[in-house]
């Protein structure tokens, strides 16, 4: 962990990242993101629902304010300067508006009996995972096993609410995989930790009416990386005869969402973004295990026994991206079928970073990224039980309240990837 600096700031901030309060003392998980108690007798008729529900807008409330306060600390003492700290306020300003969208997910999040939060699959901390679970769970549901982006730092299993519930409609299992952030953890924990939810969603989804062998895996921005890497190196380890928790042939396809595979590419990108080459370098355990964790190296340097074992993947960005160019997709599908491996890029024309994950859910009408997503699971079983004419998603906010201004993409992307300040992280 970086050292912070003296103050009650930094002992506040150091205690938000422990999960204890300033004091010391362990905190209590926050009702917003755990299991709210119920009486003994309740009846879960709507007026005491309500009033629980009152009770967690007030809790978030009050945490959301300490969570804000104490985010503005941790980027100044982490050296993420002022550039940043004025985008998020940006970014408050933009959240504003789009809230009533967030607020009606935040809701399905947490009442409806189709989501099941935090599964734990291991012992390190934030190894938990979110289940959407479809309505008609008669039969074995396909599987999507999904890795949240954050840019490294600031991601979270709740981050695929919106991508969990349009798939749930369709007949779809979403298993949102948790893991650790920086500084709680580097590169190599997160893709550890991510192997390790995929291990358990492989092995356990059953139980939950899921297809074992129809299980997908996907990921988003930083979260694309992290499952790409986890990937990669599970193909690396079952060729080469190491012991194994899952095999790669386990999964159908991979869909790697506004990703970049390598990072020797993006070092100077995202420095010029405001994600400074010190911080980036850390989280990726240095300069000189850059190549190790760039999915595009890997697959370059990994012999055809290796490239063998990986399943379709499907690379999908939007061209008008600027946080992370599109031509980092394009490049590791260059790489991809250069090897022997099947793989195929989809551009979405005029689509910035977060427009195909987070705006155009909010919009409501058939979704580019879940049809072209069902349409794969559907080509690989036409039997599959998917709900082809479940009913068309309702817009979720007025098209003004999307609208930018601003004409910078890369405050888009800390709009999508930052509004979970307003769920704060459950406390370990």
């Amino acid at each position: 962990m970086l050292p912070l600096h003296s103050g009650d700031d930094a002992r506040e901030a150091a205690a938000l990242l422990e999960g204890s309060d300033p004091a010391g003392r362990r905190r209590r998980s926050s009702p917003v993101l755990s299991a709210t108690p119920r009486p003994p007798g309740w009846d879960g008729g709507l007026r005491r629902q309500s009033s629980f529900f009152r009770q967690d807008v007030a809790h978030a409330a009050s945490e959301t304010y300490l969570v804000t306060r104490l985010t503005f600390s941790l980027l100044r003492y982490l050296g993420l300067g002022y550039r940043w700290m004025k985008q998020l306020l940006a970014l408050v300003v933009y959240a504003i508006l789009i809230m009533p969208g967030f607020w009606q997910v935040a809701y399905y999040y947490f009442y409806s009996s189709q989501v099941r939060r935090s599964i734990v699959y291991g012992e390190q901390p934030r190894n938990r995972l979110d289940l959407y679970i479809p309505e008609d769970n008669s039969r074995p549901c396909p599987v999507m096993a999904f890795v949240t982006g954050g840019a490294w730092v600031i991601g979270y299993k709740a981050w695929g609410a919106l991508l969990g519930r349009r798939l749930a409609e369709r007949g779809i299992i979403v298993a949102c995989i948790d893991y650790r952030n920086f500084p709680q953890g580097t590169i190599g924990d997160m893709v550890s930790d991510a192997s390790q939810g995929i291990s358990f969603v492989c092995n356990n989804i059953a139980s939950y009416g899921g297809d074992p062998n129809q299980v997908y895996l996907m990921g988003q921005s930083a979260g694309a990386h992290i499952a790409a890497c986890a990937l990669m190196e599970q193909a690396v380890k079952e060729s080469s005869g190491q012991p194994i928790s899952w095999s790669v042939t386990q999964i159908k396809a991979y869909f790697g969402l506004s990703g970049g595979y390598n990072l020797h590419n993006l070092v100077d990108h995202f420095h010029q973004r405001g994600l400074y080459r010190s911080i980036f370098l850390s989280i990726m355990k240095g300069e000189e295990s850059l190549s190790s964790y760039s999915p595009e190296i890997v697959a370059k340097e990994s012999s055809p026994q290796t490239i063998a074992l990986l399943p379709p993947i499907f690379l999908m960005h939007g061209a008008a991206d600027y946080s992370i160019p599109s031509s980092s997709s394009q490049t590791f599908v260059d790489v991809l079928q250069q090897a022997g491996a099947q793989a195929k890029l989809l551009l979405y024309e005029g689509k910035t970073h977060t427009d195909i994950f987070v705006q155009d859910p909010l919009r409501g009408g058939n979704d580019p990224l879940v049809e072209d997503v069902l349409s794969r699971i559907e080509a690989d079983d036409v039997t599959c039980g998917i709900i082809a004419s479940a009913p068309t998603p309702r817009r979720l906010v007025f098209e003004w309240q999307l609208k930018r201004h601003h004409g910078d993409d890369e405050f888009l992307r800390i709009s999508g990837e930052f509004y979970i300040i307003y769920l704060p992280i459950e406390p370990e």
